[in-house]
């Protein structure tokens, strides 16, 4: 039994010690976290009324199982009208509102805001609806899958995906804030030229993929020939109209002049490089200013630092552009990540209140000055109490707090009996 003993005592000391701060640290940094996630969503009242935001949001396998249609759920709704419900949360879509209720649920009435529309036609949907994500198409977690491997929102199209299935390795470091995955960029293939500038992880246009815009030739197909010099390919359509002028009237000056094939194509390249140079300074556009550079596309998802969205151009062409391709919300500041986990985080230091001091406000003057002088003598005699067991190396447990609060009491109450009331 006495070796047991010893084995107990022992074992108690190795055990970590966590102070009251550690805790209160410890489940301060959880709140900011949850409310980073959350996003300012309001847990009591149908973000519904609000219209089409971007909100913390769910969907509901119990009443929109597979098969049926997809719907999604506020946060308010998910406690209040599905708490007993199996739920995979989705994080964040941009431009949704809330589904709870409408037709979409057969037997369920919302209610915090029964009187919503039959359909929101303004929500997307994809399978992350039903709890399946990435290419894969898979639930996360995924209890078949045994690789560690974290899951990245696709700032475009707000899907998730495993790291390995993004066809370019996340960066080591973390030191990306946004993520655009494989088919995104392929849709919008403007986005490469941008990324041979800022993007996280350069792509380096020595790779042996398809190069474009190599010195300023269009979307043009070039491919190395084993010498090393650059074959001729085919415009695509997204050339300039005046670029291709140009570029004939080099061809026709050609069938005039003899001359070799690497002079001609460099010919080719100067002339296109100016032109695209001189539309530029014309209209002011960015994106015509890269394209004129070097740069390559991939089959891969593209990482990008804080703030890249700030570098895309914005002149007329260029919004046309975004609203053709559905992505204007590329140039709104507010709708990063970023921007929604602040929000979160500034409505949660608004809201958030000083129990002492919504005390302090329902007294009157002579109980708030008693209240400060009890809490400031509870302050000094336990700074005091537990510098002893600070000097000593010793830890608090929690006899000796219980102990100090008892100590504390009876000398408070010797306080007030040794008070004497005088009658005049």
């Amino acid at each position: 039994m006495a070796g047991a003993e010893g084995s107990a005592g022992r074992h108690s000391e190795l055990e970590p010690v966590v102070s009251l701060v550690d805790v209160l640290e410890e489940d301060e940094e959880l709140e900011n976290e949850a409310c980073a996630v959350l996003g300012g969503s309001d847990s009591e009242k149908c973000s519904y009324s609000q219209g089409s935001v971007k909100r913390a949001l769910y969907a509901c396998s119990t009443c929109t199982p597979e098969g049926e249609e997809p719907a999604g759920i506020c946060l308010a709704c998910s406690y209040e009208c599905h708490g007993s419900h199996k739920l995979f949360e989705l994080y964040t879509k941009r431009n949704f509102r809330c589904d709870c209720g409408n037709s979409k649920f057969k037997n369920l009435e919302c209610k915090l805001f029964p009187d919503k529309a039959k359909v929101n036609s303004g929500n997307k949907y994809n399978e992350n609806f039903f709890g399946l994500y990435c290419v894969c198409k898979r639930p996360y977690p995924d209890p078949e899958d045994e690789i560690p491997d974290e899951m990245i929102q696709c700032v475009v199209c707000e899907d998730w995906f495993h790291g390995r299935h993004l066809g370019a390795t996340p960066p080591e470091s973390g030191d990306f804030q946004e993520m655009v995955c494989q088919a995104c960029m392929k849709r919008c293939s403007f986005l490469w030229a941008y990324a041979a500038q800022w993007a996280v992880t350069k792509i380096s246009a020595e790779d042996d993929a398809l190069v474009r815009n190599v010195d300023g030739i269009g979307d043009q197909d070039v491919t190395k020939a084993e010498n090393g010099n650059h074959q001729d390919g085919t415009l695509k359509e997204d050339v300039p109209e005046h670029g291709k002028d140009a570029i004939k009237e080099v061809k026709a000056e050609q069938n005039n002049e003899p001359c070799t094939s690497s002079s001609s194509e460099s010919d080719l390249q100067t002339v296109f490089k100016n032109q695209s140079l001189n539309t530029e300074s014309q209209s002011g556009c960015k994106l015509l200013e890269l394209k004129a550079k070097q740069f390559i596309k991939k089959d891969t998802a593209t990482y990008w630092p804080l703030n890249w969205r700030s570098k895309l151009c914005t002149c007329q062409d260029c919004m046309k552009m975004y609203g053709d391709l559905d992505v204007l919300f590329l140039t709104d500041e507010y709708d990063t990540v970023l921007a929604y986990e602040n929000k979160g985080k500034i409505d949660q230091a608004t809201d958030r209140r000083d129990p002492l001091m919504d005390t302090l406000n329902s007294m009157n003057r002579v109980q708030q000055v008693e209240l400060i002088c009890e809490y400031n003598d509870l302050k000094t005699e336990l700074k005091d109490y537990l510098k002893r067991f600070a000097d000593e190396g010793t830890v608090v447990k929690r006899e000796d707090i219980q102990q100090f609060f008892e100590e504390f009491q009876s000398k408070k109450r010797r306080r007030v009996d040794g008070v004497q009331y005088y009658c005049s």
